[in-house]
């Protein structure tokens, strides 16, 4: 049963192995020059005590947001308090104290509704960036602080923010006695609005999201009945499943014995790549989810699991113990096994590889000093970085849509009896931003939504 074995270490990689010595990296920082952000405070116009409430924490959402990006925004404290910093912003004295961009907002009551118009400057030229009028109540506010502030960041830097991004995970807070019980769920970026998408009282692992972000793939410890001779045996399979997150429903995408793990969607979606087991050892295959097709991408007697593939499908990265223990490759994934070249030489073992968005780097795992911590490496297997150390045991990076951030589970040793494990947010360049879980049973497995375009 050697693939059991290989998928309880691939898949739960919670695992002792002999320590080595290993070089020193230290940990990455970039120094980078920052816009001076200036969010001012709201402008209020004949509010209720609750419609304030409402618009403040509406500009607190919005600062929040931008918190995130202050590697590229120095967010200044100060503000002009909403004295008609929207009807007449004060740009000539914004820009002798050296800001680059400066938000202002007007709040009025609309209704049952609050009515808010955002406006942005370029301080330096003097120039509106971006105007606004949105209504809202309590029950969209945060979608709709989302939205306003990805419509800020493009008119400031042109590009996508994370801000209408979600994250999918797994946790087992549902676990109730002995039996462990991992259920997939969804959060907003910054981990506020979770919502449950399963409930099968049994092992969610490794989901991956749809380019247009309307199916989830996962695996699933699953039962399955077998009638002989009148008698019932009941077996377990990692399953592969797919969830329609339009018409909230289920269907079963690989049942094969053994392994049907570790898939992850073509930039398409009509092609999935995917770890299968059926055949004695763990190989990457790829399907055609339309016809069913298979084709066999890696063909070893070692055992490879858990692919990533660029964009354009013309790379693909994977976990194989090919050099006795689990290490990272690179290969051309549009014939079988062609171009395969070991990159990653760092650390005991290594795991959950996961490319950039633009396939030009890879983020993974590596057991270093007894524990996980988390690397960037080139996609050629070049300027190899250290992103975390001493900050628990930290696995599961994976990119955002964007590239800029990051998302990982850290474990936390609380006593001999008692561990933490969450889902910590960081910029590509290693500063943690902010623990997204709390309280909320072990994390595992994060993967972004898709931005759409």
């Amino acid at each position: 049963m050697k693939y059991l074995i290989l998928a309880l270490i691939l898949l739960f990689p919670h695992v002792l192995i002999a320590q080595d010595s290993v070089a020193e990296i230290a940990v990455g920082e970039a120094g980078v020059d920052k816009d001076k952000f200036v969010i001012d405070d709201p402008e209020l116009k004949s509010l209720s005590g609750r419609e304030t409430n409402l618009s403040k924490e509406f500009i607190d959402i919005l600062r929040n947001n931008f918190s995130f990006y202050r590697h590229k925004f120095n967010n200044v404290d100060y503000s002009e308090k909403g004295k008609d910093s929207f009807s007449s912003p004060q740009l000539a004295k914004w820009k002798e104290g050296g800001i680059t961009y400066f938000i202002a907002s007007q709040f009025s009551s609309e209704g049952s509704s609050v009515e808010a118009r955002v406006k942005a400057w370029s301080v330096l030229t003097g120039k509106e960036l971006f105007s606004e009028k949105i209504k809202f109540d309590q029950s969209n506010l945060r979608p709709k602080v989302h939205h306003l502030a990805d419509g800020i960041y493009k008119a400031i830097t042109g590009k996508t923010s994370i801000f209408n991004s979600k994250i999918v995970f797994v946790s087992d807070r549902a676990t109730f006695g002995k039996d462990t019980i991992k259920e997939l769920y969804l959060m907003d970026f910054d981990g506020n609005r979770v919502e449950k998408l399963t409930n099968f009282q049994s092992v969610v692992i490794s989901p991956s999201v749809a380019p247009d972000n309307s199916k989830i793939m996962f695996s699933l410890i699953a039962s399955h009945k077998e009638v002989s001779r009148s008698r019932v045996k009941i077996t377990k399979n990692i399953d592969l499943k797919m969830y329609d997150l339009k018409k909230r429903s289920f269907s079963t995408i690989s049942d094969k014995p053994g392994i049907n793990s570790g898939a992850i969607f073509s930039a398409n979606g009509s092609v999935i790549y995917l770890t299968l087991s059926f055949s004695g050892n763990a190989d990457v295959y790829e399907m055609n989810l339309a016809s069913g097709s298979m084709r066999k991408v890696t063909s070893h007697y070692a055992d490879d699991v858990d692919p990533s593939i660029t964009q354009d499908g013309s790379l693909m990265t994977f976990l194989s113990n090919r050099s006795g223990r689990a290490h990272i490759y690179t290969m051309n994934p549009t014939q079988t096994e062609k171009d395969v070249k070991r990159i990653s030489f760092v650390g005991q073992f290594n795991a959950t590889p996961r490319f950039s968005p633009d396939g030009r780097e890879i983020v993974f795992t590596s057991w270093v000093d007894g524990g996980f911590d988390l690397y960037r490496i080139s996609s050629d297997g070049n300027n190899l970085s250290r992103l975390t150390k001493s900050f628990g045991s930290n696995e599961e990076p994976v990119f955002s849509p964007d590239g800029e951030f990051i998302v990982f589970t850290s474990k936390k040793i609380i006593s001999r009896s008692k561990a933490v494990q969450d889902i910590y947010i960081m910029n590509r360049d290693g500063e943690i931003l902010g623990q997204l879980t709390q309280d909320f049973g072990r994390c595992f497995s994060p993967q972004w939504t898709n931005i759409l375009k």
